[in-house]
């Protein structure tokens, strides 16, 4: 009773699951992004898609039981989008099974026309998207028209994603055709699906940016997270070998290689110019 007067008791959804406090909200979210809309002279060379890999699950089981309302972090996909599609690409949007897309709606900065715009143009594709599988067996990882490889973060990126061999297969179809891989948040949780098959972790020894599992820690006590998360990303991925950039959950972004990385949702913007200018530049 206590936490819900001050704001920071978790809302119940219909499902049973919990969406952030509102005092969580009016902390970690806005109405608007500070996305910037950047002028790019337009890719116009062959390689003009990017594959996005969206999460189809909604609800993650904390440690307490709990189920956590969560998805893609609508900010970390769409605001990335705005500037890739601005600099020339288009997108072709999958799911592990072809499941619709989910967002974590509840972070939706309803008040920013760029983004609703793009959101709104893609709605249908989110709604739905390719099967992934069914994109490998089209032999489409034989395509010599892809660029990137992009994952969105969320907590909802941890689900699912990281166990999907499909997703393992197209990380190493990248890799091997140096087809840059775009991540942010959660998003690197799909790194770990390069170990699928007892395969060694791709991204050994790579510099990133991954949201710190000490502020996933930290964010129960405001109603954020329903309680403890059931495993830690960054250290997970610091065990095996990254080297992560950041301790905080700022605007940090990092380029190793084909690995294009950012820490949070206030690496968004900054993220989206980092990864159209490198496709720009190092693209025929």
């Amino acid at each position: 009773m206590l936490k819900t007067l001050l704001g920071i008791a978790p809302k119940l959804e219909l499902d049973g699951s919990y969406s952030p406090s509102k005092l969580a909200l009016k902390l970690a979210t806005s109405d608007t992004t500070d996305f910037e809309n950047t002028s790019y002279t337009k890719y116009q060379g062959k390689k003009s898609k990017i594959l996005i890999i969206f999460t189809e699950h909604k609800n993650m089981k904390m440690q307490n039981g709990k189920l956590f309302s969560t998805g893609n972090h609508p900010v970390e996909a769409l605001v990335p989008m705005l500037h890739l599609r601005n600099a020339g690409f288009e997108f072709e949007i999958a799911t592990s099974t072809g499941k619709p897309a989910i967002l974590e709606m509840w972070a939706f900065p309803k008040k920013d026309e760029q983004v609703k715009a793009i959101y709104d143009e893609y709605k249908s594709q989110l709604e739905k998207p390719i099967n992934l599988q069914t994109f490998i067996e089209n032999k489409s990882l034989d395509s010599q028209a892809y660029a990137a490889v992009f994952v969105p973060g969320g907590h909802g990126a941890m689900l699912g994603i990281p166990e999907d061999e499909n997703v393992g297969k197209v990380l190493y179809w990248a890799h091997k055709n140096d087809i840059f891989m775009i991540t942010l948040c959660h998003g690197p949780a799909a790194l770990l699906a390069t170990m699928l098959n007892d395969q060694k972790f791709l991204y050994e020894g790579y510099d990133m940016a991954v949201f710190p599992d000490a502020v996933d820690k930290q964010t129960p006590m405001i109603g954020y997270l329903p309680g403890k998360m059931p495993w830690g990303l960054s250290e997970k991925l610091h065990s095996l070998g990254a080297n992560l950039k950041n301790t905080k959950s700022d605007d940090t972004v990092c380029l190793d290689r084909k690995l294009i990385t950012g820490a949070s949702p206030l690496a968004s913007d900054a993220l989206g110019k980092l990864a159209a200018e490198t496709l720009l530049t190092t693209l025929e």
